[in-house]
């Protein structure tokens, strides 16, 4: 008999069938002796809804009342999946975060995980029921609140709860057949992968790879989590992500691909900080003011000064939403930092390769950089890490630069892949 903690998306609990198609997985999961711990989303795009119900009231609601607000959506979900399980014979018990022992830091809409207390949980499996969690959600013990953990939070959820009760295996449900080597939307040829590292898993979440959120894949891999990603609308075995701890599933002789899979997002902006003197020391001042806005930096790329005026141009790239911020707090502190000029486009995208091959591979940039020029596609920025090679390019040329890696790196499958809701969840 094995533990096993499934999480289910938005798109999987969308309406009252698809909660009866899940409940009918979690049934069978069950009657095969396993202990079943569900962790769900609000169903369909409640969350949005709530959001836009909240901005119709007031334009800047309260982060607490906006919290509670926000996590009734898992509990109506929660609700209705145990009351189906139920009425299919299997006995089943509805928690909140809070009541899941989720114990997270105080702060309304991004609060991160401090402790998992399941007592609750584990006396329901004791009893032989299925455990219903609200995911998203958890509670502070310092402000005596509820908190939500933020987009995402639910497969954190998920993860936390897999790594609190030791399960064998936490399986997330999305709408598609596991992880594949681009998003099937853009590229129709992507290929399922059978099994990928969780640090490679990290580089496409942090690149734009919607399929599992950055925090889950790095509690995981931190706690030794071993991740099915799997189909609600199919019976396909999906994606193993595996971790350090709990190895490859075919063993240690199977050689990594030097090329994994390929990820966009077109959410970033670029900030250019143009005429900055090039003296030790000013692109400290410059980032500690970016610092004081809590934004995310991601690519940072500096030119080589002008001989003439000694100066240079730094540019960055940072979450579209933040960019203003980040904007309005450089140019208030134009006359200190010494800069010329400040440039704001959010017209771009990041476009990243991944593959733990890297290491023990040669010519993967040369092979990058030469598609990318033949398909006439220029390259605005670089990063690169021992796995990943990130580019930025035009916002209007994603896809298409997408499409053309993906050739190019000979990950085209020889048939369209399946998706099956259109929400990339």
């Amino acid at each position: 008999m094995a533990l096993i903690v499934q999480k289910f998306g938005g798109s999987s609990v969308a309406d009252a069938e698809s909660i009866k198609r899940v409940a009918k997985r979690i049934v069978e999961t069950r009657r095969t002796g396993n202990e079943v711990v569900v962790v769900v989303s609000a169903m369909g795009d409640t969350t949005d809804e709530l959001l836009d119900l909240a901005a119709a009231c007031t334009p800047i609601p309260a982060p607490r009342e906006l919290d509670m607000l926000l996590t009734s959506g898992e509990r109506i979900s929660m609700a209705l999946l145990a009351m189906t399980i139920k009425g299919m014979g299997i006995d089943a018990f509805s928690f909140t975060g809070s009541q899941a022992g989720m114990i997270t830091t105080p702060d309304h809409g991004s609060a991160k995980i401090v402790d998992v207390t399941p007592g609750r949980v584990r006396e329901a499996l004791d009893q032989g029921a299925v455990a219903i969690v609200a995911g998203f959600q958890g509670f502070s013990r310092d402000s005596r609140d509820i908190t939500t953990l933020g987009r995402g939070g639910s497969d954190t959820t998920a993860v936390a709860l897999a790594a609190a009760l030791n399960a064998d295996r936490c399986e997330i449900y999305t709408d598609v057949d596991g992880v594949f080597t681009t998003d099937p939307r853009v590229a129709p040829l992507a290929k399922k992968i059978d099994a990928i590292s969780s640090e490679e898993m990290l580089e496409l979440a942090a690149s734009g790879a919607k399929v599992l959120h950055l925090r889950a894949v790095e509690y995981a891999r931190r706690h030794g989590v071993e991740l099915h990603v799997r189909s609600s609308f199919s019976g396909e075995p999906g994606t193993v992500v595996y971790t350090p701890k709990t190895g490859h599933p075919k063993g240690d002789l199977v050689e990594e691909s030097v090329i994994t899979g390929i990820a966009a997002e077109a959410s970033e902006a670029k900030i250019t900080v143009g005429g900055v003197p090039d003296i030790p020391g000013k692109a400290a001042q410059i980032f500690e003011v970016v610092a004081s806005t809590n934004a995310n930096i991601d690519i940072i790329v500096q030119n080589i000064s002008a001989i003439d005026t000694n100066r240079t141009d730094i540019s960055f790239t940072v979450p579209m939403e933040e960019g203003r911020k980040v904007t309005e707090a450089l140019e208030a502190e134009r006359e200190g930092l010494g800069f010329e000029t400040l440039l704001y486009d959010d017209q771009i995208a990041k476009i990243a390769v991944v593959g733990a091959g890297m290491r023990t591979s040669s010519g993967v940039s040369a092979q990058l950089f030469r598609a990318l020029f033949e398909a006439g596609i220029n390259i605005e920025m670089i990063s690169t890490s021992e796995i990943r090679i990130s580019v930025v390019t035009r916002a209007d040329l994603m896809e298409k630069a997408v499409r053309v890696l993906h050739t190019a790196f000979g990950l085209d499958s020889d048939e369209a892949a399946v998706v099956y809701a259109g929400t990339g969840r």
